[in-house]
């Protein structure tokens, strides 16, 4: 028997008992329809763990003051310095570029607005290092830092949050904690990262907010910007070695600094986001055996329904590999029809879910193969005992069942 002419008949017949057919292959659609929307939602949470990693920088390394206990209870150990940012800079070999940071909540004022903001004290290549583009006017410079001018740049949010035109706020004088502060430059969008969304930030010189501002002369984390011809793990042990040389800490001592590495955070949160994908994946997945099972006790009804047509098939020269064939074909279609409309299931709720719940969701092309895959998988391993067993049927007595 042709291959053309065994599809052209376990068509006709499960066109010929349509409604049965939708109802077997339903375990099917529900079935790769979840694990179709469960690998969307994981496969889009991976991709914003990305977007936030290339936002942050992959290699950049942050260096920040280590906490110590005192009754049970974390403090901050104020250690780092401008200083310590200085011999990073000079006596490094794996180290591009280096940004002390100072940040704290203070009160701004704009005409009658007046609203509480996070406020960062940087130096001018904050913004090369991460990746930040100005949407108006420009970033303080060198000279700004040193002579400790009043100059302010504010995140993307902030003109909004102050109820202003963004470009309108260019040469404005706001006041952070009464202090009067010029404003000489609007960013562009950069996006949240975590917990913390740096569009909602004002930048000023770090020597302004040290001694105009907060009056400390600690800076809260420095960042580092790894060298292109070096890796992360060569320059986390120079800035160890740099740092506890700066700070005179003794051999067998504890650092009283932490260097924290953004992209092992990032892989961890990826490692977890996969399993956790898998995981609801796997628990989706359960309706498909529980689909096949359907498809396999449908199968045993046809199989008893057509006896007398099997036998007919026999007399009339079929062999068991053709009776095989035939069944096995027929439910393989089965399956495979019901994991097409599944794959169209999952992917119109993924796309519900990113329009309707702002989840970030991305249906793959493995995914789609995988749902047929899968698919034609359970149509043949479920499909196997059917075939097997109007295949094993007497054609005498086959042709003598009512």
């Amino acid at each position: 028997m042709l291959i053309s002419e065994t599809i052209r008949i376990a068509l006709s017949s499960i066109r010929s008992n349509l409604f049965r057919a939708v109802l077997t292959m339903l375990g099917i659609i529900i079935g790769v329809g979840a694990v179709i929307t469960m690998v969307a939602l994981g496969s889009g949470a991976q991709r914003a763990i990305d977007e936030q990693m290339a936002a942050l920088g992959g290699d950049i390394l942050s260096v920040q003051s280590s906490a110590w206990f005192m009754r049970g209870v974390a403090r901050d150990r104020q250690s780092l310095t401008t200083d310590d940012a200085a011999a990073l800079a000079i006596g490094s070999v794996h180290i591009a570029e280096v940004v002390p940071e100072i940040s704290g909540r203070v009160q701004v004022k704009y005409g009658n607005r007046n609203t509480n903001i996070s406020m960062t004290g940087m130096t001018p290549n904050y913004i090369d290092v991460h990746g930040f583009e100005m949407a108006a006017g420009r970033m303080f410079t060198a000279a700004d830092e040193n002579s400790r001018r009043r100059v302010a740049v504010m995140a993307a949010d902030v003109p909004g949050m102050l109820e202003a035109d963004a470009t309108g706020m260019l040469g404005q004088t706001i006041m952070v904690r009464s202090i009067p502060f010029e404003v000489i430059g609007v960013l562009e969008p950069k996006g949240s990262s975590g917990w913390r969304n740096p569009d909602d930030d004002i930048w000023v010189p770090l020597s302004t907010a040290q001694f105009r501002v907060t009056g400390s002369e600690f800076v809260e984390r420095i960042s580092v910007q790894v060298a292109e011809s070096s890796t992360i793990e060569r320059a986390m042990l120079e800035i160890e070695q740099i740092l506890r040389r700066e700070h005179g800490i003794l051999p067998g001592k504890d650092n009283d600094f932490a260097i924290i590495n953004r992209k092992q955070f990032a892989e961890s949160r990826q490692e977890a986001t996969a399993v956790f994908t898998y995981l609801l994946a796997g628990i989706a997945g359960v309706s498909l055996v529980v689909g096949g099972i359907g498809i396999m006790n449908i199968m045993l009804v046809t199989v008893t329904e057509r006896t007398r047509e099997i036998g007919i098939r026999k007399a009339l020269g079929a062999t068991r590999a053709n009776i095989l064939l035939q069944f096995l074909v027929e439910s393989t279609i089965l399956c495979l029809f019901g994991g097409f409309l599944g794959l169209a299931v999952g992917a119109g709720a993924a796309t519900l879910l990113n329009r309707l719940a702002g989840w970030q969701t991305f249906v793959t092309m493995e995914s789609a193969f995988m749902a047929f895959g899968f698919s034609a998988t359970v149509g043949i391993v479920f499909g196997i005992w059917p075939a097997r067993r109007a295949a094993q049927l007497d054609p005498i007595d086959a042709l003598r069942h009512e």
